[in-house]
């Protein structure tokens, strides 16, 4: 992702209150942003979905049609898009054990996700974490499996001292604290190192970490922006 499309991304992320940090993460160079940070921006945009149209209906699959729109800033009118949502079990959405299945469910995210960048001038830009199972976050992705061993090459033991959440919470927030501009943040938080130490907290400590490291942004001098509406 260039340091282009990485200003384009937080220019108009920060529209909406949001951060690139903390919210954006790259795989593969690919922007990937949280289905919940798009609920909240289509909420702060006020974006209005009409209620979806099933294209198609199966057991394992589900075809979603899904159109929203948002009004344009000075009552410029509306702005309308759509876009379609699909699952399929097995192809692109995978569950494991004794996951259940949800094929309408992650149809109908997957096709707002995309309607909604579609409407805030991000599609192209960045892809909901929904869209595909390799757009997960390090800590909802499975474990690698081990490699057995070569002739003559000792295996490996496994580590029996796993990182104190409490503590990589301290360094992290320390670490943000000393952040000294807004970039240093950002990168900090898009760091591959960062995202391993985050994978090791509950999801309401990774929160809070986000939630702080959007405090030092604003204490940096971040703009905020509380409504968008008569911009």
């Amino acid at each position: 992702m260039s340091a282009e499309s990485d200003k384009q991304i937080a220019d108009i992320l920060a529209t909406y209150g949001e951060p690139l940090a903390g919210n954006v993460w790259r795989v593969q160079g690919t922007a990937v942003i949280y289905h919940k940070t798009l609920e909240r921006i289509a909420a702060q945009a006020q974006i209005a979905f009409a209620p979806p149209q099933i294209l198609r209906a199966e057991r394992d699959e589900a075809v979603i049609l899904v159109t929203g729109e948002v009004r344009l800033a000075n009552d410029a009118g509306l702005r309308r898009e759509w876009s379609i949502g699909e699952a399929l079990i097995g192809v692109n959405y995978r569950v494991s054990g004794k996951q259940a299945a949800y094929v309408f469910a992650m149809a109908e995210k997957r096709a707002k996700d995309r309607v909604i960048l579609k409407l805030i001038g991000l599609h192209g830009l960045l892809y909901s974490e929904d869209e595909a199972d390799e757009f997960k976050r390090p800590e909802t992705a499975p474990a690698p499996a081990p490699q057995p061993a070569r002739r003559g090459q000792r295996t490996p033991q496994p580590q029996t001292d796993d990182p104190d959440p409490a503590t990589i919470a301290v360094v992290l927030r320390e670490r943000i604290d000393v952040a000294g501009s807004i970039n240093a943040v950002t990168d900090l938080m898009l760091a591959p190192e960062t995202q391993q130490q985050l994978a090791y907290l509950a999801p309401g400590e990774r929160d809070l970490i986000r939630e702080h490291a959007k405090e030092r942004l604003v204490a940096l001098g971040w703009p905020v922006r509380s409504n968008r509406k008569g911009t």
